[in-house]
């Protein structure tokens, strides 16, 4: 792969190269000399197909993490969110040990020992990572989702983006079944604040327990407002906004 730095940018296929823009510039490869038929069927390339299979598991498995927290990732997302989570449902199938190459799966690596420590602190928006915005400790109530936060004092515990008047934190409690591809979730209720020196306890309490089972996700999302003549808006369209993953467990120990 390279980059395109010519004066005229093209799109498309010239003879064996093909030119094509991405967020990162305008980027030129050339065509691949084997057959999609070939990967299928040759032999030779039955390490590619056990690649392929498992790359696809755990992309599925990403887009059901990112389904399932999409309303908060609506708020609190980089334009990179997808292969990252990608990525992290990646290093998380290769806890499974258990199964065959080219059938490892998210489903089974979730389980192994030591792997939630992969989810946690995992942050959607890697423009506003929560520990960078937040410095208030708080704690997660594992046994009913409930997140609180003692004292904060919003002028001194959240470093808030330049134009910020209020904030909001919410929570969320995920189930997610990597391996039947099911997902649930509940949200807590919304606690908005102006970002002054008064100092006040935080709780945020999910509507119920999610049905299901399989992997439970608490997340944290920190949310910045811009009032004016009364009326909060969206600071820079959620470009300083953070949603991260605080803690995980499993229900099978």
């Amino acid at each position: 792969m390279a980059r395109n730095t010519g004066i005229i940018k093209l799109e498309g296929t010239l003879q064996e190269l093909t030119f094509y823009k991405t967020q990162d510039g305008h980027l030129v490869k050339t065509k691949s000399g084997v057959s999609g038929d070939r990967i299928l069927n040759d032999p030779n390339f039955q390490r590619t197909r056990e690649n392929g299979t498992e790359f696809g598991s755990a992309a599925n498995a990403g887009k059901l993490l990112r389904d399932t927290v999409r309303t908060l990732m609506k708020a609190a997302s980089d334009n990179r969110v997808t292969s990252r989570v990608t990525k992290l449902m990646t290093a998380i199938k290769n806890f499974d040990t258990d199964s065959k190459r080219g059938e490892r799966t998210v489903g089974v690596g979730i389980l192994a020992k030591g792997v939630l420590n992969v989810l946690k602190n995992f942050n959607f928006n890697l423009y506003a990572i929560l520990s960078c915005i937040l410095y208030k400790p708080y704690s997660v109530d594992t046994s009913t989702g409930v997140i609180t936060m003692t004292g904060l004092t919003p002028i001194n515990d959240i470093e808030e983006p330049t134009g910020a008047t209020h904030v909001t934190l919410r929570g969320a409690w995920a189930k997610i079944d990597f391996a039947n591809h099911t997902s649930t979730i509940e949200y807590t209720n919304e606690v908005n604040l102006p970002i002054d020196g008064t100092s006040g306890d935080v709780t945020l309490t999910p509507a119920a327990t999610p049905d299901g089972s399989g992997t439970n996700f608490f997340l944290l999302e920190v949310e910045f407002f811009q009032e004016i003549n009364g009326v909060q808006y969206t600071l820079k369209n959620g470009a300083y906004n953070s949603l991260a993953i605080v803690d995980a467990i499993n229900e099978i120990a």
